[in-house]
């Protein structure tokens, strides 16, 4: 991607990076069938689903064993703070019913009390768990640790301990995603010099809101950096402005809840 690609070149971009998301609490089998549906566009698939464990199973099923969309799903999800045999026997049970992706919460709660090593524990057991074909993200929960060196050094701390993304947010507080707590992440990746991928999750609603996040991973880390195994948005309402803008529609600009 070039950093003047046009909306409909940067929204097919963003199509094939785009990790469809529905982790309402009040979720259905219906609804999961309605998101793997959504999931295969007539302009092409989406990188990933991302859903509840509960749902994996079904979701392999639809999708089955060889479809371009993968399965993601969330553990420790979203209080961050499970003990982490507990996380462990969520993570190889999804794994067993089909997942390819786990995002993992953090527990950044005990971070923000001094306790790296309680990350560390968590990050290294579920990695193990995930072997070395299922990838790992892990959620930082950057609108809770707000300070800078406290994201940096959560983002650090990740990367060590072998995750294959850092992941900005679960979603589910009152700030998310932003500009600058991705700057921070992806200036992190770069200062360890491992291929750990960028994934900002709740908020990003809009083709020009995607814009900004392409746009400063592209500069920080080359244009060629943005491709579903180094980026992805997480989001639940992305998809139907990239299809608006794909198909020469007007912007729907909607707020999703996610």
């Amino acid at each position: 991607m070039t950093l003047e690609a046009s909306n409909r070149q940067l929204a097919s971009l963003a199509l094939s990076l785009l990790d469809l998301t529905d982790l309402s609490d009040d979720c259905t089998p219906e609804a999961i069938e309605a998101l793997c549906a959504r999931a295969r566009t007539p302009h092409g698939p989406v990188a990933a689903i991302c859903i509840w464990p509960r749902f994996v199973a079904q979701a392999r099923g639809i999708l089955g064993a060889s479809s371009p969309v993968r399965i993601a799903t969330v553990v420790n999800f979203p209080s961050g703070d499970l003990p982490v045999d507990d996380v462990v026997a969520e993570t190889t049970g999804a794994i067993a019913d089909g997942a390819d992706e786990i995002d993992l919460v953090i527990p950044y709660r005990a971070l923000m009390a001094g306790d790296e090593e309680a990350v560390r524990e968590m990050i290294r057991a579920v990695r193990a768990a995930c072997g070395e074909t299922v990838v790992l993200k892990t959620i930082l929960e950057t609108g809770e640790l707000r300070e800078r060196g406290l994201i940096r050094n959560a983002s650090h701390l990740a990367i060590q301990e072998g995750a294959d993304f850092i992941k900005t947010s679960t979603g589910k507080v009152a700030v998310n995603a932003t500009l600058e707590a991705a700057d921070i992440m992806l200036t992190a990746i770069r200062e360890m010099g491992r291929r750990v991928g960028f994934k900002p999750a709740g908020g990003v609603r809009t083709v020009a809101d995607a814009r900004l996040y392409l746009t400063l991973a592209a500069t920080i880390h080359g244009p060629d950096w943005l491709m579903p195994s180094t980026f992805r948005f997480g989001a639940s309402g992305l998809l139907g402005d990239i299809l608006s803008v794909i198909e020469g529609r007007e912007s729907l600009a909607a707020p999703a809840a996610y």
